[in-house]
Order: C-alpha cells, then sequence, then structure tokens
C-alpha cells in the first residue's frame, strides 16, 4: 500500500515538474537587460557624497522624540480622561482602542529612534 502511494506521489511530482517546465513557470523570471552606462552615470558616481555631519542628525532626532512625547503625554492625558468619563468595565469604546493603539505606536517610535 505504501509502495503504490510513493510511486503515485512520484509519478505526480515528476509530471508537475514536467508541466512546469512546458508552461514555463521554472524558467527564469525573464530575459535580463544589460544597460549601458551613460556618461551621466559615471558623472554621479564620480562626485563625492556630501559630507553628513553626525551631530545634526541627532539634534534631529532629539527634535523629532521631544515631538513625539509631547503628544504621547498629550495622547495619555486625553485617554486617561475617556476612561474616567465611561465605564470601561460595562462599555469599552472603539475610541478609545484606537487612542490606544496610536499610543502604543507612538511609544515604539519613540523607542526605535532612541535606541538609534
Amino acid at each position: 500500500m505504501r509502495q503504490s502511494r510513493r510511486t503515485l506521489l512520484f509519478a505526480l511530482g515528476c509530471a508537475g515538474v514536467h508541466w512546469g517546465f512546458l508552461n514555463g513557470t521554472f524558467s527564469a523570471q525573464g530575459p535580463v537587460s544589460r544597460r549601458r552606462p551613460n556618461q551621466d552615470d559615471k558623472d554621479k558616481d564620480d562626485s563625492n557624497p556630501p559630507n553628513i555631519d553626525p551631530k545634526t542628525i541627532l539634534e534631529a532626532n532629539e527634535k523629532d522624540i521631544k515631538k513625539s512625547v509631547e503628544k504621547l503625554f498629550q495622547l495619555a492625558t486625553e485617554l486617561k480622561a475617556e476612561v474616567d468619563k465611561t465605564d470601561s468595565a460595562k462599555v469599552l469604546s472603539v475610541a478609545m482602542l484606537k487612542k490606544a493603539e496610536e499610543i502604543e505606536k507612538l511609544a515604539h517610535l519613540i523607542r526605535s529612534r532612541a535606541a538609534g
């Protein structure tokens, strides 16, 4: 019984592979077009990229983090006020859930920026 199953599965597998080659599904992704580099491309490669000062990047990240923390504080305050208004044991507002998700996303964003 097992041998006949193996034979059947092997035959189906071989047929599938042959069918795939005939349909072209196992062929390469398509013809690769090689483009010759223009003079413009050479000029772009030869130019030195501008030096980016890491200190300015860190300062920009710090400003973004401060803005995000202020926004996080505002959202958390709004969520607390909304929770205090409603009885969350009986009613769970969709607006509260969305605000909590927004707070979570913002907290992850702040964490990733702070980590570098």
